[in-house]
């Protein structure tokens, strides 16, 4: 069964300095039809203003994975970490037993514009964790590539969850097929373009549950990335 979550039902907020698309309930978005998808809790699509961003906060017992697409996201956190994230980099933080950190937009000129994941663990109280590295275009194109993973396959980032997340860029005669583990349920996001998903077009913005399938299928895909997440 696949249903369909059109990117423009999400939640959405504008601060001035940040424009949020939420596809979860999160802040003062509250739905109860999209509290969550499995372990999946949060899906924010941000772009933040030059020289704007997160100040000093607190997380705790969630890994946060952040996907930056364009610009620059500065990180600092309260375990000695201090990373400037630039496109195609992805960070994972494990929150673990409790982390503070910041974000901000490390342009004065440009703005930043990323989506932040983030999925609940296996484990609480666990010691805080910081993890990054570059997925290049090259890496993902016309495949699914996993860019996290509980036992961080293929140089995958590690996440403390039976849950893999891989990414895509998909244009003209691109597809992929990713099997589904019966049990198992998956979500695909569309990042930016559009591409069949499963025989069903998906534009930016735009989400497919899908549960009791036996794959994901990916084509004609028109300039397009997507993320999918394989989920127990």
């Amino acid at each position: 069964m696949i249903t369909i979550r059109p990117g423009q039902d999400r939640g959405h907020a504008n601060h001035g300095w940040l424009k949020s698309f939420h596809s979860f309930s999160f802040a003062d978005y509250y739905d109860p039809a999209h509290m969550g998808f499995g372990a999946l809790r949060v899906i924010n699509e941000d772009r933040v203003a030059p020289g704007a961003g997160f100040g000093t906060h607190g997380h705790r017992d969630m890994e946060i994975i952040s996907y930056v697409l364009d610009g620059a996201l500065a990180h600092k956190d309260s375990i000695g970490t201090g990373a400037v994230m630039q496109k195609g980099d992805v960070q994972r933080m494990s929150a673990g037993r409790g982390v503070l950190h910041s974000e901000f937009n490390h342009s004065t000129e440009q703005q930043v514009h990323f989506l932040q994941i983030w999925i609940e663990p296996s484990e609480f109280g666990i010691p805080a964790e910081y993890e990054q590295r570059h997925f290049s275009d090259a890496e993902k194109k016309g495949r699914l590539l996993a860019i996290a993973s509980p036992v961080a396959d293929d140089g995958s980032l590690m996440i403390h969850q039976d849950a893999t997340i891989y990414a895509g860029i998909f244009d003209g005669g691109d597809e992929a097929n990713l099997p589904i583990k019966a049990g198992r349920r998956a979500y695909v996001h569309v990042v930016r373009g559009t591409v069949v998903v499963n025989g069903v077009t998906l534009n930016e913005g735009d989400a497919a549950q899908l549960v009791q399938e036996n794959a994901v299928q990916i084509t004609n895909g028109d300039n397009a990335e997507v993320l999918v997440f394989d989920l127990a």
